[in-house]
């Protein structure tokens, strides 16, 4: 069924780790197609790793603007671990607006581990400072990345900017409306469960996946198995608490607590909605997940801390305490190539709107919470191109019809 000679042109918004490790993994299994482990699916509608092609990407580090992707990803704050180091794409890295996507309290850190912003556009940070932030050169810029944008034929957009920035996500959301890209938004920026975004994505016939991407096999998913394990096995919850300790950029931009609030709900949200689901209120449950500590020794390696507390047979207790420590932008990028290739499948089928499986898969705020049977059971169908109760509704003739 694969489209050997058809591209997915690819644009990719924060050259960082996960961008770093997604580059790696798409050329890695590109050039060795006899390696399957470690992908969810080869084969999505007919599109493998090979059919992706990274076009352009866009950054605020002075280290990263002008170089081609090749490098751009091996450069400094990045410190994920290298997988693959032949990486052969030349796709430029243009400058963006910095808006809200730098969190201040970075400038005190060593340059090695924070972004070194580009010094035309210091003007454009607004978190620094408020009085001097040029609206005219952000708009500009803006002009800027569309006719870059344009020029590379871009498809699909992938956020990867730091948690946080509302503003930089909602620019770059504006912009896909207007070119008609589809946006994969890794962050927790409330784009596709936003009912008032999603419905000016449906609007401009665009299918979008997000909010806040799932680790391949991390925190959040050993988060939603473990309730829905204790679920299925007739336990109450008490409290189940999930904290997480890390060394890159990402831990390091939350150290700023105030760009946490949507973080921190976004990662509730993949426990809680477990309860919601089944109808079991959480009144008397406690629950908390969220990002505790930088430790730059960790570099990527982030370690995850679980504590469930729960009454079993007669309201016999039940303590369950583990760790789990992974290579962090690795563990995303698995998600994320899978994530491409679902929501252009979408539109080739004629799809708009935020996609209620592949987001609910892939993400940790989709626009509906699913158990992990009916998500997979969403994308397996997508990715055999069949239609499904939710899928139908979301075609364009369907949605024209609606109105």
């Amino acid at each position: 069924m694969q489209n050997q000679e058809k591209k997915i042109r690819v644009a990719i918004l924060g050259v960082g780790n996960c961008a770093s490790s997604l580059v790696q993994g798409v050329e890695y299994y590109t050039k060795f197609t006899d390696k399957t482990s470690g992908l969810m699916a080869d084969d999505i509608g007919g599109y493998k790793a090979a059919n992706i092609e990274f076009v352009c990407g866009f950054d605020v580090d002075e280290r990263k603007i002008g170089s081609p992707l090749k490098d751009a990803i091996f450069a400094k704050p990045n410190c994920t671990m290298v997988l693959n180091a032949d990486i052969e794409s030349q796709a430029p890295i243009y400058r963006s607006p910095v808006i809200d996507g730098v969190s201040p309290q970075m400038s005190t850190y060593p340059e090695a581990n924070r972004f070194v912003i580009k010094d035309e556009l210091k003007n454009t940070d607004l978190l620094k400072d408020g009085i001097s932030y040029d609206k005219n050169q952000v708009n500009a810029l803006r002009e800027e990345i569309i006719a870059h944008l344009r020029e590379h034929d871009a498809e699909v957009l992938i956020n990867y900017l730091p948690v946080g920035s509302q503003l930089a996500t909602e620019f770059y959301a504006e912009i896909c409306l207007e070119l008609g890209i589809s946006l994969v938004n890794c962050i927790p920026v409330f784009i596709a469960s936003d009912p008032v975004w999603e419905k000016r994505f449906i609007d401009a016939g665009i299918p979008i996946i997000g909010d806040d991407m799932r680790s391949q096999f991390g925190a959040s998913i050993v988060s939603q198995m473990l309730q829905e394990l204790a679920f299925e096995r007739g336990h109450h919850v008490k409290a189940h608490i999930q904290r997480n300790v890390g060394g890159n950029t990402d831990f390091l931009n939350m150290e700023d607590k105030n760009r946490l609030k949507s973080k921190k709900i976004s990662k509730e949200n993949v426990i809680r909605a477990q309860n919601d689901i089944r109808g079991i209120s959480t009144e008397d449950s406690f629950l908390h997940a969220g990002p505790s500590e930088y430790i730059a020794f960790y570099g990527d390696n982030k370690v995850a801390n679980f504590r469930l507390e729960l009454e079993g047979f007669m309201g016999a207790p039940v303590v369950f305490d583990a760790q789990l420590s992974v290579q962090d932008s690795p563990n995303s990028a698995g998600v994320v190539i899978d994530a491409i290739r679902y929501v252009y499948v979408a539109r080739e089928l004629g799809l708009v709107g935020a996609l209620r499986g592949p987001s609910a898969s892939t993400q940790k705020t989709p626009p509906e919470q699913m158990m992990f049977s009916d998500a997979i059971y969403e994308c397996h169908a997508l990715a055999k191109r069949e239609l499904t109760t939710s899928t139908r509704k979301q075609l364009k003739v369907a949605v024209a019809q609606a109105v």
